[in-house]
């Protein structure tokens, strides 16, 4: 989790709404026996001027989420060049070329013929690309990922791939007030890895990537290590949020 830096050129919101954030990873942690060390904060700075972004980076955070890649693009250019930007949002073929050697983390790869064409433009530049197996543990027809039963088969086929580098496992929560409802998703994104841990062991299934702003608290106590939290600093935008 990481530790906020002196804050003292800028409006202190930012600043405060991280620090409310952070003590509520901590109380989250402490209720189910984890260390907040094991988490870590990715900003979700889609719809969010360039500014605010600056103003928490000045806070130390490091790790910013983008859902749109022109718009990552875009800022990408006006921004420190030490930020780690994730690729957090659905990911189309022919935008592959771009992340590649760009993101330090794709969150999103729900499908084969994805991570096919990360491997070809991965080659392409000589490099690896990291990624995580984007899942749909709710089974809601809006979201994006693969079904639990269609998982460990897609898995097998990008063990194939040496420039594809699976790190783990992403969800989004269901849109429900139902705790329940909200727990069984992250607990099943939890299982899932338990089975691919024993079924592949030679892939660091290190990531599970779950929990956004309404929800965090819950996928902490269900296992989460990486969370997607946007309007919880940065204030709610004008479309549907993180």
């Amino acid at each position: 989790m990481p530790v906020l830096a002196a804050y003292d050129k800028f409006n202190p919101m930012i600043r405060n709404r991280l620090q409310a954030v952070l003590g509520r990873i901590e109380a989250a942690c402490t209720r189910s026996g984890r260390s907040a060390k094991e988490i870590e904060l990715v900003l979700v700075s889609k719809q969010v001027d360039a500014g605010l972004i600056q103003e928490a980076y000045q806070t130390g955070i490091r790790d910013f989420g983008e859902n749109r890649v022109q718009e990552w693009l875009a800022k990408r250019e006006t921004l420190p060049r030490d930020i780690r930007w994730h690729m957090i949002g659905h990911l189309q073929t022919n935008k592959a070329k771009h992340v590649v050697g760009g993101v330090a983390l794709i969150h999103s790869c729900d499908r084969l013929d994805l991570a096919l064409e990360l491997q070809k433009q991965a080659e392409k530049k000589g490099l690896t690309v990291q990624t995580l197996v984007q899942v749909n543990t709710s089974g809601e027809e809006t979201k994006y990922g693969l079904s639990p039963a269609e998982v460990k088969k897609t898995v097998s086929e990008m063990c194939r791939f040496d420039r594809v580098k699976l790190g783990g496992l992403m969800t989004i929560g269901p849109f429900t007030s139902e705790e329940s409802e909200i727990r069984k998703s992250f607990r099943t994104l939890r299982e899932i890895r338990a089975e691919l841990q024993n079924d592949f062991p030679s892939v660091d299934w290190h990531y599970l990537s779950m929990g956004m702003t309404n929800d965090f608290e819950l996928a902490i106590e269900e296992g989460a290590n990486c969370l997607r939290l946007g309007t919880a600093v940065f204030g709610a935008r004008s479309k549907v949020e993180n």
